[in-house]
Protein backbone atom coordinates (compact mmCIF):
# COMPACT_ATOMS: atom_id res chain seq x y z
CA UNK A 1 0.00 0.00 0.00
CA UNK A 2 1.26 3.50 -0.74
CA UNK A 3 2.31 5.64 2.23
CA UNK A 4 -0.20 8.18 3.45
CA UNK A 5 1.07 11.61 2.40
CA UNK A 6 2.30 13.89 5.18
CA UNK A 7 0.10 16.97 5.25
CA UNK A 8 0.93 20.49 6.40
CA UNK A 9 -1.27 19.84 9.43
CA UNK A 10 0.79 16.74 10.28
CA UNK A 11 3.97 18.77 10.09
CA UNK A 12 2.40 21.50 12.21
CA UNK A 13 1.51 18.99 14.94
CA UNK A 14 5.03 17.53 14.93
CA UNK A 15 6.71 20.91 15.14
CA UNK A 16 4.41 22.13 17.92
CA UNK A 17 5.15 19.01 19.98
CA UNK A 18 8.90 19.20 19.37
CA UNK A 19 9.05 22.86 20.43
CA UNK A 20 6.64 22.56 23.39
CA UNK A 21 7.52 19.08 24.60
CA UNK A 22 4.68 18.87 27.16
CA UNK A 23 2.01 19.95 24.69
CA UNK A 24 0.41 18.44 21.62
CA UNK A 25 -2.03 19.68 18.99
CA UNK A 26 -5.20 17.81 18.00
CA UNK A 27 -7.87 18.79 15.50
CA UNK A 28 -11.59 18.22 15.97
CA UNK A 29 -14.28 19.50 13.63
CA UNK A 30 -11.76 21.76 11.83
CA UNK A 31 -10.72 23.29 15.13
CA UNK A 32 -7.34 23.07 16.82
CA UNK A 33 -6.91 22.20 20.48
CA UNK A 34 -3.85 21.80 22.70
CA UNK A 35 -3.56 18.92 25.14
CA UNK A 36 -1.11 18.37 27.96
CA UNK A 37 -0.12 15.01 26.48
CA UNK A 38 -1.36 12.64 23.82
CA UNK A 39 -3.25 10.43 26.23
CA UNK A 40 -5.17 12.94 28.28
CA UNK A 41 -7.79 14.51 26.05
CA UNK A 42 -9.73 15.76 29.03
CA UNK A 43 -7.04 18.43 29.42
CA UNK A 44 -7.61 19.91 25.98
CA UNK A 45 -8.09 23.62 25.59
CA UNK A 46 -8.78 25.83 22.57
CA UNK A 47 -6.44 28.21 20.77
CA UNK A 48 -8.14 31.15 22.49
CA UNK A 49 -6.99 29.74 25.86
CA UNK A 50 -3.39 29.23 24.79
CA UNK A 51 -0.58 31.30 26.23
CA UNK A 52 1.04 33.99 24.09
CA UNK A 53 4.04 31.72 23.52
CA UNK A 54 1.89 28.78 22.40
CA UNK A 55 -0.11 30.98 20.01
CA UNK A 56 3.10 32.46 18.61
CA UNK A 57 4.53 28.98 17.95
CA UNK A 58 1.30 27.85 16.29
CA UNK A 59 0.99 31.00 14.16
CA UNK A 60 4.62 31.16 13.02
CA UNK A 61 4.81 27.45 12.25
CA UNK A 62 1.58 27.57 10.24
CA UNK A 63 2.76 30.62 8.28
CA UNK A 64 6.12 29.06 7.40
CA UNK A 65 4.65 25.68 6.46
CA UNK A 66 2.12 27.29 4.12
CA UNK A 67 4.68 29.28 2.12
CA UNK A 68 4.99 28.05 -1.50
CA UNK A 69 8.09 25.98 -2.35
CA UNK A 70 11.56 27.46 -2.88
CA UNK A 71 10.92 30.90 -1.43
CA UNK A 72 13.00 33.33 0.60
CA UNK A 73 11.60 33.93 4.09
CA UNK A 74 12.59 37.20 5.77
CA UNK A 75 11.89 36.96 9.49
CA UNK A 76 12.00 40.28 11.35
CA UNK A 77 12.88 39.94 15.06
CA UNK A 78 12.29 36.20 15.55
CA UNK A 79 12.81 36.71 19.29
CA UNK A 80 9.52 38.57 19.81
CA UNK A 81 6.94 36.89 22.09
CA UNK A 82 9.10 33.80 22.60
CA UNK A 83 11.36 32.62 25.38
CA UNK A 84 14.91 32.11 24.10
CA UNK A 85 14.84 28.32 24.61
CA UNK A 86 11.57 28.02 22.69
CA UNK A 87 12.70 30.44 19.98
CA UNK A 88 15.82 28.46 19.12
CA UNK A 89 13.94 25.16 19.00
CA UNK A 90 11.15 26.61 16.88
CA UNK A 91 13.26 28.13 14.14
CA UNK A 92 15.57 25.13 14.00
CA UNK A 93 12.52 22.88 13.54
CA UNK A 94 11.08 25.19 10.86
CA UNK A 95 14.38 25.30 8.97
CA UNK A 96 14.43 21.49 9.01
CA UNK A 97 10.78 21.37 7.97
CA UNK A 98 11.35 23.74 5.04
CA UNK A 99 14.79 22.86 3.63
CA UNK A 100 13.66 24.22 0.26
CA UNK A 101 13.45 27.77 1.62
CA UNK A 102 16.14 30.32 2.44
CA UNK A 103 15.69 31.87 5.90
CA UNK A 104 16.94 35.43 6.48
CA UNK A 105 16.67 36.69 10.04
CA UNK A 106 16.78 40.34 11.14
CA UNK A 107 17.56 40.22 14.85
CA UNK A 108 19.08 42.09 17.78
CA UNK A 109 19.50 38.85 19.74
CA UNK A 110 23.18 37.95 19.49
CA UNK A 111 22.68 34.57 21.17
CA UNK A 112 20.16 33.62 18.47
CA UNK A 113 22.53 34.74 15.71
CA UNK A 114 25.47 32.91 17.30
CA UNK A 115 23.41 29.70 17.53
CA UNK A 116 23.35 29.62 13.72
CA UNK A 117 27.02 28.71 13.55
CA UNK A 118 27.13 27.79 9.85
CA UNK A 119 25.03 30.71 8.62
CA UNK A 120 26.38 33.83 6.95
CA UNK A 121 26.10 36.81 9.28
CA UNK A 122 25.65 40.36 7.97
CA UNK A 123 26.27 43.34 10.24
CA UNK A 124 24.21 46.50 9.71
CA UNK A 125 26.98 49.04 10.29
CA UNK A 126 24.86 52.12 9.80
CA UNK A 127 22.59 54.23 7.61
CA UNK A 128 23.81 57.33 5.73
CA UNK A 129 20.33 58.74 5.12
CA UNK A 130 19.84 56.94 1.82
CA UNK A 131 21.62 53.61 1.98
CA UNK A 132 22.15 50.92 4.57
CA UNK A 133 25.81 50.11 5.18
CA UNK A 134 26.24 46.34 5.43
CA UNK A 135 29.28 44.17 6.06
CA UNK A 136 29.67 40.40 6.11
CA UNK A 137 31.29 39.19 9.32
CA UNK A 138 34.32 37.01 8.64
CA UNK A 139 35.29 35.02 11.71
CA UNK A 140 36.94 31.68 12.19
CA UNK A 141 38.31 31.84 15.73
CA UNK A 142 36.42 34.30 17.92
CA UNK A 143 33.20 33.56 19.87
CA UNK A 144 30.34 34.59 17.59
CA UNK A 145 28.10 35.91 20.36
CA UNK A 146 30.84 38.11 21.80
CA UNK A 147 31.84 39.42 18.39
CA UNK A 148 28.22 40.25 17.57
CA UNK A 149 27.75 41.99 20.93
CA UNK A 150 30.76 44.19 20.19
CA UNK A 151 29.65 45.04 16.67
CA UNK A 152 26.11 45.75 17.84
CA UNK A 153 27.22 48.12 20.59
CA UNK A 154 29.12 50.39 18.15
CA UNK A 155 31.38 51.32 21.08
CA UNK A 156 35.07 50.96 21.73
CA UNK A 157 35.80 47.86 23.79
CA UNK A 158 37.49 47.38 27.14
CA UNK A 159 38.22 43.83 28.28
CA UNK A 160 38.52 43.57 32.06
CA UNK A 161 39.13 40.89 34.68
CA UNK A 162 36.40 39.44 36.87
CA UNK A 163 32.77 38.57 36.18
CA UNK A 164 29.68 40.64 35.41
CA UNK A 165 29.08 41.66 39.04
CA UNK A 166 32.73 41.95 40.08
CA UNK A 167 34.32 45.16 41.30
CA UNK A 168 36.23 45.33 38.02
CA UNK A 169 33.04 45.53 35.97
CA UNK A 170 31.23 47.84 38.38
CA UNK A 171 34.09 50.32 38.61
CA UNK A 172 35.21 50.34 34.99
CA UNK A 173 31.65 50.72 33.74
CA UNK A 174 31.56 54.08 35.54
CA UNK A 175 35.16 55.06 34.86
CA UNK A 176 34.91 54.30 31.12
CA UNK A 177 31.27 55.10 30.27
CA UNK A 178 31.92 55.34 26.52
CA UNK A 179 33.23 51.78 26.29
CA UNK A 180 31.61 48.38 26.08
CA UNK A 181 32.98 46.71 29.23
CA UNK A 182 33.46 42.95 28.78
CA UNK A 183 34.52 40.87 31.81
CA UNK A 184 36.79 37.96 30.87
CA UNK A 185 37.49 36.26 34.19
CA UNK A 186 41.26 35.94 34.36
CA UNK A 187 44.00 38.32 33.25
CA UNK A 188 45.15 35.62 30.81
CA UNK A 189 41.78 35.82 29.05
CA UNK A 190 41.95 39.63 28.97
CA UNK A 191 45.32 39.48 27.26
CA UNK A 192 44.31 36.75 24.82
CA UNK A 193 41.03 38.40 23.82
CA UNK A 194 42.55 41.83 23.42
CA UNK A 195 45.14 40.42 21.04
CA UNK A 196 42.60 38.38 19.09
CA UNK A 197 40.00 41.11 18.72
CA UNK A 198 42.49 43.80 17.75
CA UNK A 199 43.54 41.57 14.85
CA UNK A 200 39.98 40.91 13.67
CA UNK A 201 39.14 42.76 10.42
CA UNK A 202 35.48 43.10 11.39
CA UNK A 203 36.46 45.45 14.24
CA UNK A 204 38.45 48.00 12.26
CA UNK A 205 35.92 50.70 13.18
CA UNK A 206 36.43 50.43 16.94
CA UNK A 207 39.34 50.45 19.36
CA UNK A 208 39.96 47.46 21.62
CA UNK A 209 41.90 47.64 24.90
CA UNK A 210 42.55 45.43 27.88
CA UNK A 211 43.00 46.54 31.49
CA UNK A 212 44.36 44.26 34.21
CA UNK A 213 45.64 44.38 37.78
CA UNK A 214 49.29 45.19 38.31
CA UNK A 215 49.69 42.15 40.59
CA UNK A 216 53.37 41.18 40.93
CA UNK A 217 54.35 42.15 37.39
CA UNK A 218 57.74 43.69 36.72
CA UNK A 219 58.08 46.97 34.86
CA UNK A 220 59.51 44.99 31.92
CA UNK A 221 56.45 42.73 31.72
CA UNK A 222 54.10 45.70 31.99
CA UNK A 223 55.93 47.44 29.16
CA UNK A 224 55.71 44.33 26.99
CA UNK A 225 51.95 44.13 27.53
CA UNK A 226 51.43 47.64 26.18
CA UNK A 227 52.56 46.39 22.76
CA UNK A 228 49.28 44.46 22.68
CA UNK A 229 47.26 47.40 24.10
CA UNK A 230 46.88 45.71 27.48
CA UNK A 231 47.48 48.12 30.35
CA UNK A 232 47.78 47.86 34.11
CA UNK A 233 46.31 50.06 36.82
CA UNK A 234 48.70 51.85 39.19
CA UNK A 235 47.72 49.77 42.21
CA UNK A 236 48.35 46.09 42.86
CA UNK A 237 44.77 45.03 42.20
CA UNK A 238 41.40 46.58 41.50
CA UNK A 239 40.33 46.28 45.16
CA UNK A 240 43.11 48.70 46.09
CA UNK A 241 41.37 51.43 44.08
CA UNK A 242 38.91 51.58 46.98
CA UNK A 243 41.69 52.57 49.39
CA UNK A 244 43.66 55.17 47.44
CA UNK A 245 44.43 58.20 49.59
CA UNK A 246 42.17 60.58 47.70
CA UNK A 247 39.15 58.28 48.08
CA UNK A 248 39.84 57.62 51.78
CA UNK A 249 39.85 61.36 52.37
CA UNK A 250 36.64 61.85 50.36
CA UNK A 251 34.86 59.10 52.30
CA UNK A 252 36.04 60.57 55.60
CA UNK A 253 34.62 63.97 54.65
CA UNK A 254 31.39 62.34 53.50
CA UNK A 255 31.02 60.70 56.91
CA UNK A 256 31.78 63.95 58.73
CA UNK A 257 35.20 62.89 60.02
CA UNK A 258 38.63 64.53 60.12
CA UNK A 259 40.18 63.40 56.85
CA UNK A 260 43.79 63.93 58.01
CA UNK A 261 43.26 61.84 61.14
CA UNK A 262 41.40 59.13 59.25
CA UNK A 263 44.02 58.83 56.54
CA UNK A 264 46.82 58.76 59.12
CA UNK A 265 45.08 55.86 60.87
CA UNK A 266 44.50 53.98 57.61
CA UNK A 267 48.09 54.49 56.49
CA UNK A 268 49.46 53.28 59.81
CA UNK A 269 47.19 50.23 59.72
CA UNK A 270 48.02 49.29 56.11
CA UNK A 271 51.79 49.76 56.42
CA UNK A 272 52.47 48.60 59.98
CA UNK A 273 49.70 46.14 60.80
CA UNK A 274 49.26 44.51 57.40
CA UNK A 275 52.12 45.09 54.96
CA UNK A 276 54.98 44.78 57.47
CA UNK A 277 53.51 41.58 58.93
CA UNK A 278 52.85 39.98 55.55
CA UNK A 279 55.96 41.09 53.67
CA UNK A 280 57.59 37.64 53.69
CA UNK A 281 54.58 36.05 52.06
CA UNK A 282 54.39 38.87 49.53
CA UNK A 283 58.07 38.35 48.64
CA UNK A 284 57.49 34.63 48.08
CA UNK A 285 54.44 35.20 45.87
CA UNK A 286 56.26 37.86 43.88
CA UNK A 287 59.24 35.56 43.40
CA UNK A 288 57.01 32.77 42.11
CA UNK A 289 55.25 35.20 39.76
CA UNK A 290 58.58 36.36 38.30
CA UNK A 291 59.75 32.77 37.75
CA UNK A 292 56.45 31.87 36.06
CA UNK A 293 56.81 34.84 33.72
CA UNK A 294 60.36 33.85 32.75
CA UNK A 295 59.22 30.32 31.98
CA UNK A 296 56.26 31.61 29.99
CA UNK A 297 58.64 33.63 27.82
CA UNK A 298 60.38 30.44 26.65
CA UNK A 299 59.50 30.09 22.96
CA UNK A 300 58.47 26.46 22.70
CA UNK A 301 55.42 26.69 20.43
CA UNK A 302 55.65 26.04 16.68
CA UNK A 303 59.10 24.51 17.06
CA UNK A 304 60.50 21.05 16.64
CA UNK A 305 60.74 18.94 19.76
CA UNK A 306 64.51 19.47 19.96
CA UNK A 307 64.19 23.25 19.53
CA UNK A 308 61.43 23.44 22.11
CA UNK A 309 63.49 21.47 24.60
CA UNK A 310 66.57 23.65 24.04
CA UNK A 311 64.48 26.82 24.47
CA UNK A 312 62.97 25.51 27.71
CA UNK A 313 66.33 24.34 29.03
CA UNK A 314 67.81 27.76 28.31
CA UNK A 315 64.95 29.48 30.14
CA UNK A 316 65.36 27.23 33.18
CA UNK A 317 69.14 27.72 33.19
CA UNK A 318 68.62 31.49 33.20
CA UNK A 319 66.50 31.38 36.37
CA UNK A 320 68.42 32.03 39.58
CA UNK A 321 65.94 31.59 42.41
CA UNK A 322 68.14 33.13 45.09
CA UNK A 323 68.88 36.17 42.95
CA UNK A 324 65.22 36.73 42.08
CA UNK A 325 64.14 36.36 45.70
CA UNK A 326 66.85 38.78 46.86
CA UNK A 327 65.68 41.38 44.32
CA UNK A 328 62.09 41.01 45.48
CA UNK A 329 63.09 41.30 49.14
CA UNK A 330 64.96 44.52 48.40
CA UNK A 331 62.03 45.93 46.45
CA UNK A 332 59.42 45.23 49.11
CA UNK A 333 61.65 46.34 51.99
CA UNK A 334 62.43 49.62 50.20
CA UNK A 335 58.72 50.37 49.88
CA UNK A 336 58.21 49.68 53.57
CA UNK A 337 61.25 51.74 54.62
CA UNK A 338 60.07 54.76 52.62
CA UNK A 339 56.75 54.68 54.48
CA UNK A 340 55.16 55.51 51.11
CA UNK A 341 51.42 54.73 51.11
CA UNK A 342 50.92 55.05 47.32
CA UNK A 343 53.83 52.70 46.63
CA UNK A 344 52.54 50.27 49.24
CA UNK A 345 49.10 49.81 47.66
CA UNK A 346 50.84 49.61 44.28
CA UNK A 347 52.92 46.68 45.60
CA UNK A 348 50.77 45.00 48.29
CA UNK A 349 48.52 42.25 46.88
CA UNK A 350 45.87 41.41 49.45
CA UNK A 351 42.28 41.33 48.17
CA UNK A 352 40.66 41.56 51.59
CA UNK A 353 42.57 44.73 52.49
CA UNK A 354 39.81 46.98 51.14
CA UNK A 355 37.30 45.10 53.30
CA UNK A 356 39.16 45.88 56.51
CA UNK A 357 39.36 49.69 56.60
CA UNK A 358 35.71 50.77 56.60
CA UNK A 359 35.57 51.27 60.35
CA UNK A 360 38.14 54.06 60.08
CA UNK A 361 35.57 56.19 58.20
CA UNK A 362 32.58 54.99 60.23
CA UNK A 363 31.33 52.25 57.87
CA UNK A 364 31.07 48.53 58.48
CA UNK A 365 34.19 46.92 57.02
CA UNK A 366 32.24 44.45 54.88
CA UNK A 367 29.99 47.21 53.54
CA UNK A 368 32.70 49.75 52.70
CA UNK A 369 33.27 48.82 49.04
CA UNK A 370 29.56 48.56 48.27
CA UNK A 371 29.00 51.94 49.93
CA UNK A 372 31.58 53.44 47.58
CA UNK A 373 29.87 51.76 44.61
CA UNK A 374 26.47 53.11 45.72
CA UNK A 375 27.87 56.65 46.01
CA UNK A 376 29.57 56.23 42.63
CA UNK A 377 26.15 55.52 41.13
CA UNK A 378 24.67 58.50 42.90
CA UNK A 379 25.49 62.07 43.79
CA UNK A 380 29.20 61.49 44.48
CA UNK A 381 29.88 60.08 41.02
CA UNK A 382 32.14 62.79 39.68
CA UNK A 383 34.04 63.23 42.94
CA UNK A 384 34.78 59.51 43.26
CA UNK A 385 35.78 59.21 39.60
CA UNK A 386 38.22 62.08 40.05
CA UNK A 387 39.88 60.34 43.02
CA UNK A 388 40.46 57.15 41.01
CA UNK A 389 41.42 58.54 37.59
CA UNK A 390 45.07 59.24 38.58
CA UNK A 391 45.54 55.49 39.10
CA UNK A 392 44.24 54.49 35.67
CA UNK A 393 46.48 53.88 32.64
CA UNK A 394 46.85 57.09 30.63
CA UNK A 395 47.02 55.13 27.35
CA UNK A 396 43.32 54.23 27.41
CA UNK A 397 41.41 57.36 26.35
CA UNK A 398 38.46 58.18 28.55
Amino acid sequence: MPHTPVTVLDKLKDIFSSVLSERSIIDEDSKLFAVLDNHDYSSKYSATQMSDGERAVLYLAAQVLCVPPDKILIVDEPELHLHRSIMNRLWKALEQGRPDCLFIYITHDTQFAAAHGQADKIWVKGFDGQNWILEKIENDTLPDELLLDILGSRKNVLFVEGERNSYDTQLYSELYPNYLIIPCGSCIQVIARTKAFRNNPSLHDCEVYGIIDRDYRSDYEIERLTDDHVYTINVAEVENLFIVEELIRLMARHMGKDEDAVFADVKRYVLNNRFANQINGQVCESTVAEIKYKLMCAEISKKSEAEAKNSLDAAIAGIDYDSIKSEQESKFQAVLDRNDYAETIKTFNQKNLSRSIGHFVGINDKEYCQTVIALLHGGKHDEIVNTIVPYLPVDIPR
